[in-house]
């Protein structure tokens, strides 16, 4: 029997923040969101025993939303945060899944201009997520009014005891309604906290989602650190260097998947995405293009994934960090199978070391951190690639016609400058353009075809019909003969037969599509 997943509009959601969570490409609820949004809703006090990576923020945070009174002008919500860094988040969090319902919210914290913190409290805010120190100062300046809040909630609270923040922590609550609904979030449950629990709290409820020992495979598990805006550029530099056979590459999000998968495919990968948006067939067709080989790295969420079964995977990548341990086990469970070797590849940004840190204390081991590759470093991959191929060559001993001529050759010409230009026309730099132009190499395309780039897409409306149209007219080729087509954002992938390929590039040299000129050339060959 399946077992049916709990999915956010189960939880009787408005569809506003449903939409915003569609939006940030959440697919299904976390345990600690699945327990703790129902309870909160209702009004009651939620103790959350969970660590940092769970999806405790949308926990609290979808109930924020939900129940904000529009249009009071005055602070409904209090998050008290240990750290700037988790303010930040926090706010940016909650700024998000209330977007279509409008909702204002503002991180305050310490060095920070405390004018403009006051300036943004004057005009009204409905969320305000901050540090103990910072909040009770604006407290004292009489800036801050929290006699409307009717949330609080204690993020990270044993992280907030052991820097001293009780004292404070209490001060502010004195400051907040008596009625209010509180929330107490916290990885570990020492005395003090209960203590404050149970003196601030109205018969809260405990929900506890510690996570278990896990049990990992025998996998070589890896980690760059990478800033958020070179992550693509690091993946690409690793696929790169990496011996990738067949390799999965997880995102946290559907438009995480789509946006990579786009940003591949512009670089040459062979890459192609799954996701929940996805109906049947079209999983199934991409499932069967990466069994069969035609795809080198599929993109994939987590729920998108599950239950795949598929041998032969070399390389896991995380691409974005997992939101708990369980996960991270599930994802780089897919390779190393039935005895394989296995390379397991996660990307951090600086703000997820404390989610890598407990991902490591979870499963009991340590990743081996790995420098981004240069540029140098994978030039150098690619010499070595190619002087394994010559190797091979060799090796075989199926010269044939091809010794007479080294022969001759080598009578003229200094061997070692006969090799270079050998291996410098096999890279394929030294062919003449014309030969370039009809030799179009692995474009990444089915059997007997070839894939072309065109440099319209989405954005100018274009259609599948009208790529058809175009092709078979200007190139006087019959439509059936055109293969897949795969329409993006600002371009488009086409493929055509191997044997009408150059007729079909020389064809639409100025052509237009929908009133757009089209450039068209082969997709880049890996």
């Amino acid at each position: 029997m399946t077992e049916t997943k709990l999915t956010f509009r189960d939880l009787a959601l408005s569809e506003k923040v449903l939409k915003a969570l569609d939006d940030m490409g959440f697919e299904e609820p976390s345990p600690i969101q699945a327990q703790a949004i129902p309870a909160l809703l209702q009004g009651k006090d939620v103790i959350g025993q969970a660590q940092t990576g769970t999806g405790k923020t949308a926990a609290f945070g979808v109930p924020i939303v939900e129940r904000l009174v529009p249009g009071q002008r005055a602070v409904q919500a209090l998050v008290l945060t240990p750290t700037r860094e988790l303010a930040i988040q926090v706010a940016e969090e909650i700024t998000k899944i209330g977007r279509h319902a409008r909702v204002k919210t503002i991180a305050i914290y310490g060095g920070q201009s405390i004018e403009r913190q006051i300036r943004s409290l004057r005009f009204g805010v409905d969320v305000v997520i901050g540090t103990p120190g910072r909040i009770l100062d604006h407290l004292g300046r009489s800036t801050l009014d929290l006699s409307q809040v009717r949330m609080v909630v204690l993020d990270e609270a044993d992280e907030m005891l052991d820097m001293g923040f009780i004292e404070d922590i209490e001060k502010i609550l004195q400051n907040t309604p008596a009625e209010r609904q509180t929330l107490l979030f916290s990885a570990t449950m020492p005395p003090e906290i209960r203590r404050l629990a149970g003196r601030y709290m109205r018969d809260p409820i405990t929900i506890s989602v510690t996570p278990q020992q896990l049990t990992v495979p025998q996998i070589d598990q890896y980690f760059c650190e990478v800033r958020p805006s070179f992550k693509t550029e690091a993946l690409t530099r690793i696929l790169d260097i990496e011996n990738v056979e067949r390799g999965i590459c997880f995102c946290r999000t559907k438009k995480g998947v789509d946006e990579l998968v786009e940003a591949l495919q512009a670089r040459g990968y062979q890459a192609e995405g799954i996701h929940g948006d996805m109906n049947q067939a079209q999983r199934n067709r991409v499932m069967s293009r990466f069994k069969e080989g035609y795809i080198e790295l599929l993109v994939a969420t987590d729920v998108a994934a599950r239950g795949l079964d598929i041998s032969d995977v070399t390389h896991v990548f995380n691409y974005d960090i997992p939101q708990d341990p369980e996960s991270y086990v599930h994802r780089i469970g897919r390779t190393g199978r039935a005895g394989r070797t296995g390379t397991a590849i996660t990307l951090v940004t600086p703000r997820e070391f404390p989610q890598l840190r407990l991902i490591e204390r979870v499963i009991k081991a340590r990743l081996q951190r790995r420098p981004v590759p240069t540029l140098s470093d994978v030039a150098e991959k690619q010499r070595e690639q190619l002087k394994e191929r010559l190797i091979k060559i060799l090796e075989e001993d199926k010269l044939g016609e091809f010794r007479e001529l080294a022969e001759d050759l080598l009578a003229e010409y200094d061997p070692s400058d006969l090799v270079a230009a050998a291996l410098k026309l096999v890279s394929g730099e030294g062919k003449p353009a014309q030969q370039a132009q009809m030799e179009f190499g692995d474009t990444g395309a089915e059997a007997g075809m070839v894939r072309l780039f065109l440099n319209v897409g989405r954005a100018q409306a274009i259609q599948p019909a009208d790529i058809v149209r175009t092709i078979a007219q200007e190139a006087n080729i019959p439509g059936s003969s055109i293969g897949i087509i795969n329409i993006y954002d600002r371009f488009t992938f086409v493929e055509v037969p191997k044997e009408v390929a150059a007729q079909v590039m020389q064809a639409m040299q100025g052509a237009t599509i929908r009133g757009y000129q089209v450039n068209m050339e082969p997709a880049k060959p890996r």
